[in-house]
């Protein structure tokens, strides 16, 4: 892709993400698109946000587990960006606001310190890493009914719609992350159970990949930030009037409702 195409798909999806429209893959528009460009888009995406007014407050990591690469057909990680204005606080998600939402229970890392790749270790996150937290990001996609290839998803922020965070956090050092145990309610029902180690190998694992990658693109983690590791369990379509509850063993709970 040319750099006036990578500036018209990104603006495409930034109005989408406005307008709550979706729009055909952009593999199908743009059949040369690579990765590299995918990524690209994906920065230029952030920065019209930012231009809007958004902040950054972290990262996401997304297709990290089985189940949901094999919901998306996509069988290999990448990453988006956070933003404050896709922190959902009161736990109060507006399906009005999305277009085509899912939810899925994760661990999100809250950064003590900075920490840049290349050369970080699994040690090297969790000692750069102040607090884990329970976590549920709701996916969304700008793509037409979920019609996503790698580069679909990765120009796309990763697919993240917006985020909620759990009241109790706890020192990963305190933790075996790989065995915790997570279950989800959905309405009061039983909906899935999955473990940390659903997510690479352990949260951990995905977390060093991340920094790994960003510090190709000279991105570091900044103390601070929020990174989301991943779903630990099959991504779930959500609809107004659900209530979403989860529990790991060990950390704490969260819960999301859908008005």
């Amino acid at each position: 892709m040319n750099a006036e195409d990578i500036q018209k798909a990104s603006e495409n999806l930034y109005h989408c993400l406005r307008s709550r429209t979706a729009r055909a893959p952009l593999t199908e528009e743009y059949q040369d698109i690579s990765i590299e460009d995918a990524y690209q888009i994906s920065r230029r995406f952030l920065a019209l946000r930012e231009q809007a007014g958004e902040q950054l407050v972290g990262k996401k990591i997304g297709v990290t587990s089985e189940p949901v690469q094999k919901a998306l057909g996509v069988y290999q990680p990448d990453f988006g960006f956070l933003t404050d204005a896709m922190w959902v606080k009161d736990g109060q998600v507006d399906t009005g606001q999305l277009i085509a939402p899912r939810a899925e229970a994760e661990i999100a890392f809250r950064m003590g310190k900075r920490l840049s790749g290349p050369g970080v270790t699994a040690a090297d996150v969790l000692d750069a890493t102040e607090a884990v937290i329970p976590c549920f990001e709701i996916v969304d996609s700008r793509v037409r009914d979920w019609r996503i290839k790698i580069q679909d998803t990765i120009a796309d922020n990763a697919s993240c719609g917006v985020f909620v965070l759990g009241a109790q956090e706890a020192s990963p050092r305190d933790l075996d992350l790989a065995a915790l145990r997570v279950e989800v309610h959905r309405n009061g029902s039983f909906l899935s159970e999955g473990l940390g180690s659903a997510v690479q190998g352990a949260p951990e694992n995905a977390l060093a990949w991340l920094a790994n990658t960003l510090g190709e693109y000279g991105i570091p983690f900044e103390a601070g930030e929020l990174v989301l590791s991943g779903s630990l369990v099959p991504l779930e379509p959500a609809q107004p009037g659900d209530h979403f509850t989860m529990n790991i063993e060990g950390l704490g709970g969260a819960e999301v409702r859908f008005v």
